[in-house]
């Protein structure tokens, strides 16, 4: 079986939310500590990347915190240079969706496990039309969304595949994108609807209304 290790990324502002999110308390805990946990449960190790000036020694639960960069991609790679080498298939995971379940992780696990596959990625099939527009708001297409989905986190990725894509210093708003960009086969598999990303103040209360659920 692969060693998998995860990094949860922290290290966001939370400019939307009004305040770090990533330390909002869900049914008594923070944000992040759900966030691990889940991780922690398809894991040999968990690493945490918080915010620039953030004591790392409350880990949260992780085995590992470690201060991020200016964006979300130089976060993941100071998190990747604290993964052990021996690790083999590594999960990046946003603290922002603290409801990922468990059959989510072991579904990007498996498919990154196949032949010819070096990330898994959760995807939703999209049901709202799509268009793309200029700076100036005009429409420039309307996307056809039958080939389109929302993807969300716990990503999996084979390591070598990820250290690579990573080793360019790129920058994506997802680790898949990177990894894509280097020619390398990302699968989507199901998403979850329930598997919330924490963005503003109702978003946090509608987590609390599914725990209680």
């Amino acid at each position: 079986m692969a060693q998998v290790w995860a990094i949860v990324v922290a290290a966001g502002a939370g400019q939307r939310f009004g305040q770090r999110k990533q330390f909002a308390l869900l049914s008594g805990h923070p944000v992040v500590a759900w966030a691990v946990n889940a991780c922690r449960r398809c894991s040999a190790g968990v690493v945490l990347v918080v915010p620039p000036g953030t004591d790392t020694e409350a880990r949260h639960g992780a085995d590992i915190a470690v201060e991020g960069g200016p964006t979300r991609s130089d976060s993941v790679r100071r998190g990747l240079a604290q993964v052990p080498p021996e690790a083999e298939v590594i999960i990046v995971h946003d603290a922002a969706r603290p409801l990922a379940s468990d059959e989510l992780f072991h579904a990007v696990i498996a498919a990154v496990t196949e032949e010819g596959v070096a990330g898994a990625v959760p995807g939703l099939a999209v049901s709202d039309t799509i268009k793309q527009v200029d700076g100036a708001m005009q429409v420039i297409a309307t996307l056809h969304r039958d080939s389109l989905v929302a993807v969300q986190t716990p990503q999996a990725f084979r390591a070598d595949d990820l250290r690579r894509a990573h080793a360019g210093a790129g920058e994506a708003t997802d680790d898949a994108a990177l990894v894509e960009a280097s020619g390398a086969t990302v699968r989507i598999v199901p998403g979850d609807a329930g598997n919330l990303k924490i963005t503003t103040p109702a978003d946090l209360r509608a987590a609390e209304q599914l725990l209680g659920g």
